[in-house]
């Protein structure tokens, strides 16, 4: 990253999917920490522990020259059918969700490394990848301002620095 950045001659930013569980690009064969799934994570309920899991990918991710992490992931895990979402998520309880999602954004920044929450406004609910498909829900603005977008708002109060949008319409 070091070479590309200056091979690039103006500031260049790079970023990666660096979850935990089953999406983390770099593993410990190449000495990065593993961490657990977001389910297990949420399944403590611990935001101190959050904080220092995002902290440690904030650090491990500087190190190596990354700018930005796509992570954390906010959907809320109401579809137990969901091929894509399941063990990222934090859990089914949005207000956990958000609290928690929270606490790991700020890890990851407190390194300076810019996190993204995703995948706004909702993919927990699908049963369909959107990496395959164009996954349709139908819910109300009542649904998703209970549900689906409680984390959203919770991660944007803590400054997050970006979201990433999901490949999801909300009829």
């Amino acid at each position: 990253t070091g070479a590309l950045k200056r091979a690039a001659g103006r500031p260049l930013l790079v970023a990666i999917d660096q979850e935990g569980g089953r999406v983390a690009r770099l593993r410990e064969p190449q000495g990065f920490t593993e961490l657990p799934p977001m389910r297990a994570v949420g399944a403590t309920g611990d935001d101190g522990l959050a904080f220092k899991l995002g902290a440690v990918l904030g650090r491990e991710l500087r190190a190596v020259g990354i700018d930005q992490d796509y992570a954390p992931v906010v959907d809320v895990d109401t579809n137990p059918m969901n091929p894509v979402i399941g063990d990222r998520s934090l859990g089914r309880d949005p207000a956990r969700v958000g609290r928690l999602g929270a606490a790991l954004s700020r890890g990851i920044q407190s390194s300076g490394v810019a996190a993204c929450a995703k995948h706004f406004p909702g993919h927990g609910d699908t049963s369909q990848d959107s990496h395959t498909g164009l996954p349709r829900l139908p819910h109300s603005l009542e649904r998703l301002e209970a549900v689906e977008l409680l984390p959203f708002r919770a991660l944007a109060a803590a400054g997050v620095a970006s979201v990433m949008t999901a490949h999801v319409v909300f009829e």
